[in-house]
């Protein structure tokens, strides 16, 4: 995935714009329908937020906490080795995504990227390995630096997920 300064100029502008206070609380709201959608649409070829913004989006498929019900979303991916990154900025809000919530109650997820599905293990990175890990979303996506800000006493979680059997620990 193209960093931010090396990508296009109209996916610049996209990813600038989506960083923006008020896009990110319209964004927060349109995006997992709109990216469904498009994903549908085009038989899991692309996602409005791809097509648009020029970054990876993964569809993560999570363990509802409460409900047990299978849930699948799209969620920005770093591709990391064999596994991926995903960072639970929830755009910047004051509280955790519910989908981070269901990998900490249950981290066995799947995971569909690049048109191939991966069963994965989630666990929450600390520390240093964190810092790294968000530092290299904010190189692709500069609302990551403003959800920092935004975000306030709560770290944003960073998780890692990794093919089932490769790494069995838990969050």
């Amino acid at each position: 995935m193209e960093s931010y300064r090396r990508s296009r100029p109209f996916h610049r502008l996209v990813r600038r714009m989506a960083a923006t206070r008020l896009m990110a609380k319209i964004y927060g709201v349109i995006q997992q329908p709109i990216d469904r959608f498009v994903y549908r649409l085009t038989r899991g070829r692309t996602t409005a937020s791809s097509w648009l913004g020029g970054v990876e989006i993964t569809m993560l498929t999570t363990t509802g906490a409460k409900t047990g019900m299978r849930r699948t979303l799209p969620v920005l991916g770093l591709p990391e080795g064999d596994g991926m990154i995903v960072i639970a900025s929830n755009f910047g809000r004051p509280r955790n995504p519910a989908w981070y919530h269901n990998l900490r109650t249950n981290p066995d997820a799947s995971i569909v990227f690049e048109g191939t599905r991966r069963e994965v293990v989630a666990r929450v990175l600390s520390g240093a390995e964190r810092d790294r890990a968000y530092a290299r979303g904010e190189e692709i996506y500069p609302g990551f630096t403003h959800y920092v800000r935004w975000a306030g006493d709560r770290q944003i979680p960073v998780i890692r997920l990794v093919p089932r059997g490769h790494d069995g620990r838990a969050l």
